[in-house]
């Protein structure tokens, strides 16, 4: 607390001393002094004082006006910047409060009540109501009803197949590998599981070979269920899977892979009466619900351990953002992430709104999607919106019932651009990951940024915005040891003190990836953080600002460079439709320099001189790009993050690199093609760059 709150603090005890007396006079001594300025207020004052004798038989006792007096001198002359947004910051606080202890007594209920009896409750209440809409090949539109049905048999069918010794136990782990075009079937097995009491690992079904066996084995899960369009896949790592004692099933009537039985069959032999709940009973708030997996752009994907009390949490955002059972949400995120299975379609059945599903996210069909099924919500992530706006414009852009968009990743130019372009859509832009113990939102809706804070929240969710070495992507430490505070507005690693009531899950498996997301020592000895890896800013009104990825920044001449920053820069020019910048390593020189690997705009040709008087007019010189990689596709996560692994792997080396590469030219003032001749001269240093 601030040296000015702990005065004001005091005035109002003293002014609490005058009991019996109105207590009105400080308040607005201190609305004048913030309203008139310093001098109109004395002066004010001054009267007040002037002519006490004739007014005091009215007004409070002199006590009362010495605290006045004392409460106009030490408080600021300005109201704190923070205020203005009271009301908003108590109206968010009052709404997360009564959600949590919502949750907090659902789930300490015996036996829990978990999203699985929610859902159960809502079936049987409206079984008719349609729950789901899939766009995809075969579209269907599935009820409550349906879908609890379908639920069951998963279930009984499972405890049927898998009997004696092989029988799923609550608490085990079970896996999901199916493809976009079978997301009704994996709800549905993923439900079923749930009413076993099973924890479900979602497995990207991109993933192949060993990151693919990794995932698996990692996930600890005792049996596996498999879309046979991705027998392929499967049967590259079934024998490592066989090694570990897990059970395959493909969904299907039929397997021609030895050792993978068929649950088809099953499937349809099983009732659908409902599944009783001791059967998992067992389950606690703190209980393994699901294991979402990390993008994996700089490393193997790791299980996140998503609690049953977190699921709820994230599946209450869509009630957050103020959407109800008669919205339509629209949702285009794969459903082997958080924010399209857990915020996505398990806020909707929490809601009981609508969710249509589209098996990927098209630009050509996104608003035709909307309009043809009433869509009064969307989800968007990373750069699904970028890729809206950069699509020609349409007389019927805004021809359609979106109200509103839910998301993160927006930035600042996009934001406006989109509201521009289809209208005044309100949009709730959010920051978090799924392993992490904090979350902001931008209730507010201020432009650009990714959440507010209050000295409320902060209160609730400690946090620290701490400096960082960028060679070592950890905090500084002082003298004592302590991480060492950034000043207001300044970009900082955002660190989240774990709590009992806030923990870190971490990573199911190995204890020591868990660990190596904690910093430890942050305000003081012994107490214990968590690394969120990125870096943010924070004004004076509480409002939070995206700047990177720790391991999406680099060094270059001493300086470090954002290429988020870097970006935002190239897309301005009209020629790049994608920009994906990252830092290569250059033989005899310290840190990285900037490379950029572009997509070219339909019909668009590569102008290095054009590029040049950009980057120059907008960029500092050491966060210019040396070099330029012209694509045909920049290849994306399923999550539309940018990858750079394999980007920063292959460098600038054109004895690698087919693709054309260009080089920075200040004798030239343009970026030239990258010779080999030119390429030998840098690694040489003979080319100063």
């Amino acid at each position: 607390m601030g040296v000015w709150k702990q005065l004001m603090l005091l005035m109002l005890l003293l002014l609490g001393g005058a009991l019996g007396n109105p207590l009105w006079l400080a308040p607005v001594a201190v609305a004048l002094r913030w309203t008139l300025g310093d001098p109109l207020c004395f002066l004010l004052l001054g009267l007040v004082a002037l002519v006490w004798p004739w007014i005091s038989p009215w007004q409070p006792s002199l006590l009362g006006l010495v605290a006045a007096v004392l409460t106009v001198i030490l408080v600021p002359t300005r109201p704190p910047p923070g205020l203005r947004w009271l009301p908003a910051d108590v109206a968010y606080l009052v709404k997360i409060l009564h959600l949590g202890l919502r949750i907090r007594a659902r789930l300490a209920r015996q036996p829990p009540d978990t999203f699985v009896e929610a859902f159960e409750r809502r079936a049987r209440a409206q079984p008719g109501q349609v729950c789901l809409v899939w766009t995809g090949p075969g579209a269907c539109t599935v009820t409550a009803g349906e879908l609890e049905a379908r639920a069951c048999q998963v279930a009984w069918a499972l405890k049927a197949e898998l009997g004696g010794s092989e029988a799923l136990r609550p608490e085990e782990p079970a896996a999901l590998l199916v493809g976009a075009s079978k997301a009704i079937s994996a709800l549905s097995l993923w439900l079923g599981l749930a009413k076993l009491g099973c924890p479900v690992a979602w497995i990207n079904p991109n993933s192949r070979g060993a990151p693919l066996a990794h995932a698996l084995l990692s996930s600890g899960a005792r049996v596996l269920v498999v879309d046979p369009d991705l027998r392929d896949t499967l049967e590259e790592v079934l024998p490592k899977l066989q090694d570990a004692h897990i059970h395959c099933f493909y969904l299907s009537h039929t397997s021609a892979t030895p050792g993978v039985r068929a649950l088809g069959a099953a499937l349809d032999a099983a009732p659908s009466d409902p599944v009783p709940a001791h059967l998992r009973a067992v389950i606690r708030r703190q209980s393994p619900a699901l294991f979402i997996y990390t993008s994996g752009t700089t490393g193997l994907p790791k299980p996140a351990i998503l609690t049953h009390e977190r699921v709820l949490q994230v599946s209450k955002m869509l009630t957050l953002c103020g959407a109800t059972a008669d919205d339509v949400v629209y949702n285009v995120l794969p459903l082997y992430h958080t924010m399209g299975l857990v915020l996505g379609v398990l806020g909707c059945l929490e809601l009981g709104a609508t969710c249509v599903l589209a098996p990927k996210f098209s630009v050509s069909c996104f608003w035709d999607d909307c309009r043809q099924h009433g869509v009064t919500v969307i989800q968007y992530v990373g750069e699904v919106l970028r890729y809206l706006c950069n699509a020609p414009q349409k007389p019927e852009d805004r021809a359609h019932k979106v109200r509103l968009a839910m998301g993160n990743g927006l930035r600042k130019d996009v934001w406006e651009t989109f509201q521009k372009h289809f209208g005044p859509i309100q949009i709730w832009e959010f920051y978090g990951s799924t392993e992490g113990n904090l979350g902001l939102v931008n209730y507010p809706g201020r432009c650009g940024a990714v959440g507010k804070m209050s000295s409320f929240l902060r209160v609730l969710f400690p946090f620290e915005l701490v400096q960082f070495d960028m060679e070592a992507a950890e905090p500084v430490r002082d003298e004592r040891g302590l991480c060492v505070p950034v000043e207001q507005g300044k970009p900082g690693l955002l660190l989240t003190k774990v709590l009992r009531h806030y923990p870190f899950m971490g990573y199911r498996g190995s204890r020591e990836l868990s660990e190596r997301k904690l910093v430890q020592a942050v305000q003081r000895p012994g107490d214990v953080y968590y690394n969120t890896g990125d870096v943010l800013s924070m004004d004076q009104e509480g409002f939070f600002y995206f700047h990177d990825r720790l391991g999406d920044t680099f060094r270059w001449k001493g300086e470090n460079v954002s290429t988020r920053e870097v970006e935002g820069v190239l897309s301005l020019v009209d020629s790049l439709q994608e920009v994906n910048v990252y830092g290569v390593s250059v033989p005899g020189c310290e840190g990285k320099v900037g490379m950029a690997a572009v997509r070219l705009a339909p019909g668009q040709t590569f102008d290095g001189k054009r590029l040049y008087q950009h980057v120059r007019a907008w960029l500092p010189t050491y966060a210019a790009p040396h070099f330029i990689r012209v694509q045909d596709t920049l290849e994306i996560t399923s999550t539309f993050k940018p990858v750079k692994t394999h980007l920063v792997q292959e460098g600038f080396d054109v004895g690698v690199i087919a693709e054309p590469l260009f080089i920075l030219d200040h004798q030239a003032q343009t970026f030239q093609p990258l010779t080999a001749d030119t390429y030998q001269a840098v690694c040489e240093g003979t080319w100063k760059l």
